[in-house]
């Protein structure tokens, strides 16, 4: 079996649209929640979201290009860009063997929207030309096959909140298992729009506090739900001896993943967390981690109330009473929920972990639950000594994804 590594980065985040400002503002326990700007949300339960600032597709892809590609599909570009300029990874393998999974959990939802409102006011022959290709959420996935060449194994994963780590846990098993000798990888989502932020406030999925410093609160015993986020979180990864032969600057090795379903409800998780808790132990069992490791876990760490208290739960089954030392801090804190993107954006954040010894906070953390009781580095950065690092990503129907990372 093929080892594989992580040489480029790339991201569009609520807190920054590039790595470096990302990893920066993390490290300082800023968020990126404000009053919604893309649509007037005066009339919903719900007014404020993480919302990229700041964008210019432009850096990226022609100015003609910008109003015929979504803008999740926009966002995808540009994470790339980033992340394949950094890993230098274009004519370093053959195109046959770069491939692209890029996944999103809803698409072009809000091409879906606009071309829904000229329909019923317009008329159906009015749709554009461009609604379907817009539309499609594999459509990032192939734009970026598109730029850099990529032809082969394409991807695109959707499982909702899981479809980023499962997009780089399955690109990494293509490598290990001779499929491919590099993958862009990752996730991306844009759904800062009234029928999203809609439909997730009437499922109950969403924080109604409207306080931006007080909405995102994962495993805070105040936590009433979480803050739409939107961007996108891609990541190179490349075969070891490859990377290793041409100089490529090696983040860290991917050692293992983990695929699993809780088959309990559409959008609760399992009472026991089952399926976390077997998602953890064959993502660590491909990876041979074992539990006193100098370990950290990037969890999905929702703010909602059922997710956090399973996946504590899980947590404490898998690792026992060492769960109560493992450094824990969630992402979403900070950037909100990304969906379909969080999982790019947090595996990043657990790569900048690995490589600079800083564990980034759990923000807006105040009031301990009883019921979530573990390490999750409240509000302040820690510098910690970090040999491996898990992500996880658990998504509505009851998909579960994760990742371990390990220093080279």
């Amino acid at each position: 079996m093929r080892r594989v590594v992580i040489t480029g980065l790339g991201c569009i985040t609520p807190v920054g649209n590039d790595v470096k400002t990302f990893w920066q503002t993390l490290t300082d326990g800023k968020h990126g929640f404000a009053k919604i700007t893309k649509f007037d949300a005066s009339e919903l339960k719900v007014h404020i979201a993480a919302e990229v600032k700041d964008f210019d597709p432009t850096k990226y892809i022609e100015k003609s290009e910008v109003r015929r590609t979504d803008l999740f599909a926009q966002y995808a570009i540009a994470a790339a860009t980033q992340a394949v300029e950094e890993s230098g990874i274009v004519g370093a393998v053959p195109p046959e063997r770069l491939g692209v999974y890029i996944g999103s959990g809803i698409g072009g939802i809000s091409t879906f929207v606009n071309n829904t409102e000229t329909m019923l006011t317009k008329g159906a022959q009015r749709i554009s030309p461009l609604f379907i290709p817009m539309m499609i959420a594999n459509m990032g996935s192939a734009l970026v096959a598109m730029k850099y060449g990529a032809m082969g194994p394409n991807l695109p994963i959707v499982t909702a909140c899981a479809s980023g780590t499962h997009s780089i846990g399955e690109a990494f098993r293509a490598i290990k298992h001779g499929y491919a000798d590099a993958i862009i990888t990752g996730g991306a989502e844009a759904t800062v729009n009234p029928l999203a932020i809609g439909g997730f406030i009437n499922c109950q999925a969403l924080s109604t506090t409207n306080d931006p410093d007080n909405s995102s609160m994962p495993f805070d015993r105040r936590r009433d739900g979480f803050v739409m986020g939107e961007g996108a979180g891609i990541l190179v990864l490349e075969e070891y001896e490859n990377a290793k032969k041409r100089g490529a600057k090696i983040y860290c090795e991917i050692s293992g993943y983990g695929n699993t379903d809780d088959a309990h409800h559409i959008t609760a998780p399992h009472p026991e967390a089952a399926g976390a808790v077997n998602l953890m132990k064959l993502a660590m069992a491909e990876s041979k981690l074992t539990a006193d490791e100098n370990l950290y876990i990037n969890p999905h760490g929702t703010s909602t109330p059922l997710n956090d208290k399973a996946e504590t739960h899980a947590i404490k089954t898998v690792f026992g009473d060492l769960a109560y030392k493992i450094p824990i801090s969630a992402t979403k804190s900070m950037i909100g929920h990304m969906l379909g993107a969080a999982g790019g954006a947090e595996a990043i954040a657990a790569v900048k972990t690995l490589e600079t010894g800083i564990i980034h906070p759990t923000a807006n953390y105040k009031e301990a639950d009883p019921e979530c009781d573990l390490n999750y580095v409240p509000n302040t950065a820690r510098e910690q000594k970090i040999d491996k690092a898990i992500s996880i990503s658990l998504g509505f129907g009851g998909h579960n994804a994760a990742i371990v990372l390990n220093k080279i």
